[in-house]
Parts: structure tokens; C-alpha cells; sequence
């Protein structure tokens, strides 16, 4: 074979392995997205104009959580938010509204000592679709409940269905902490040497 043949080949090589790249990179980011967001990456598309679209605000969604100093909560943290939590859940009986309002508040304690930005329901969402995403939905219903509560037209089932929602969140938040800053740093490092 002459070095002209050789050369030819190793181009056409590289042309192939340049153009897959191309072509299996947004598949391969398609994947990643479906398996961190869940049901919120098929949501995201179904509200956006674009999947492109709602790829990109997948993908910005990480990177402003990357940037959160999330932190797991001690044990003597946990067993008190799980009795608070146990004292929500007990003065349903007498006061479901005010449970209801207690329960919302206890979640956004939760969410703020673990570094969850809290200002705000929809940057809420946004933040906890990285980590929480399956489980968000229940947070969604919950606070639906909750508004519709506050102006009258929640039934006492209704609010105990916000609280079943709320428990959910919830448990998640306590029972699943978030990543060690170390290993967030280096996903985020991993994305910037891509």
C-alpha cells in the first residue's frame, strides 16, 4: 500500500470517527438528560417549543446546581426534622389547614439547611428537578393543593392528599443527601474537558 493510500485512509478514518462523534454526541447527551431528569426531562419537552430547547434548560438546570453548596444533613439534623415532621402529621387531625401550611414550611426548611435556594416556588422547582426530579411532581400537586387551599377550594381529602405529596418531597430531601462538593467538582471539571 503507498504512504498516499496510507494517508487516505487514516483521513477517511478520522472523517468517520469526526462525523459519529458529531452525530452520537447529542443522542448520548439526549440519554444523560433522560436518565438524571426522569419524568421532568419528558415534561420539559412537552412544555417547550423545541426538544433542543428543553435539552439546553436540562443542561442549565445542572450547571446552576453545580454551583450550590449542597450539604447532607447530620443525624441529629435528620431525627429532628423526621419529629417535626411526625408533629405536622399529628395536628392534621385537629388543624389540616394549618398542617398543610406547616408541612409547605418544614419542606422549604429542609430544602434551605441542605443549600437549596428557596426564593421562589419555580426556582424551586428548578433546582430540586436535578436530584429530586422524581419525586417533583409530588411537590407540584402539593402546592397546587396548598394554593387552592388558602382560597377556600381544597377539600379536607384534598389536603390530605397535599400532605401524602409532601411527605414524598420530603422524605427525599431528608433521605437522600446531596453529593460531597468534591465529586460535584468533578463532574463539573468532566463537562469542561468534554
Amino acid at each position: 500500500m503507498s504512504t498516499g493510500a496510507i494517508i487516505g485512509l487514516v483521513v477517511a478514518v478520522l472523517v468517520v470517527l469526526v462525523v459519529l462523534a458529531f452525530v452520537l454526541r447529542p443522542a448520548m447527551q439526549r440519554k444523560k438528560l433522560r436518565d438524571r431528569f426522569g419524568p421532568e426531562y419528558d415534561r420539559a419537552v412537552t412544555e417547550s417549543d423545541s426538544r433542543t430547547t428543553a435539552e439546553k434548560e436540562l443542561a442549565e438546570r445542572e450547571h446552576r446546581h453545580s454551583e450550590f453548596d449542597l450539604k447532607p444533613l447530620s443525624q441529629t439534623a435528620q431525627e429532628s426534622y423526621r419529629r417535626h415532621w411526625a408533629n405536622v402529621q399529628a395536628k392534621f387531625v385537629d388543624s389540616p389547614q394549618s398542617a398543610i401550611a406547616d408541612a409547605d414550611r418544614l419542606v422549604t426548611d429542609l430544602m434551605s439547611e441542605r443549600g437549596y435556594p428557596t426564593e421562589g416556588y419555580e426556582a424551586q422547582l428548578s433546582v430540586l428537578s436535578v436530584e429530586h426530579a422524581k419525586t417533583l411532581e409530588h411537590y407540584r400537586k402539593a402546592h397546587d393543593i396548598s394554593e387552592r387551599q388558602e382560597i377556600g377550594e381544597a377539600s379536607t381529602e384534598d389536603l390530605r392528599t397535599a400532605m401524602v405529596h409532601y411527605r414524598e418531597l420530603f422524605t427525599d430531601l431528608l433521605e437522600h443527601g446531596a453529593a460531597p462538593r468534591k465529586a460535584r467538582e468533578a463532574v463539573r471539571k468532566e463537562k469542561t474537558d468534554v
